[in-house]
């Protein structure tokens, strides 16, 4: 007889919308949440999962925190939740964008000239 099973980590989007300024680069984003699991399956069905953690990303500078998971479940089951900065532990800093030396603009990583005051970066 042949058997599959095996155990892998996924992660799952979830849908949730809160806009917010971001407190990693002051910039205006929205909280990308999505869970991560470890799941057990046989014949490529998941019979188990485990170890669920609940993340948030950053749409401005991708900066990852870890959510408070009472709060992760919630908006697992679809209630109407807010998201404060007290839920949230930073996981990490995305260096993406940062500021002008010249006058503090907020830039990315791409740019060669700052388009505020045209200092070349």
């Amino acid at each position: 007889m042949f058997i599959m099973m095996g155990i892998n980590s996924q992660s799952k989007a979830l849908d949730f919308h809160q806009m917010v300024v971001c407190e990693s680069c002051g910039g205006y984003g929205r909280y990308m949440v999505f869970v991560t699991y470890t799941v057990f399956s046989l014949f490529f069905i998941p019979l188990f999962k485990w170890n669920k953690q609940y993340f948030v990303q950053m749409s401005c500078c991708d900066s990852v925190y870890q959510l408070d998971p009472d709060i992760g479940k919630q908006i697992e089951r679809k209630e109407n939740v807010q998201i404060k900065s007290d839920n949230l532990t930073l996981v990490k800093k995305s260096n993406k964008s940062y500021n002008c030396p010249q006058c503090g603009y907020i830039l990315n990583s791409e740019f060669e000239y700052c388009p505020k005051c045209g200092t070349k970066l």
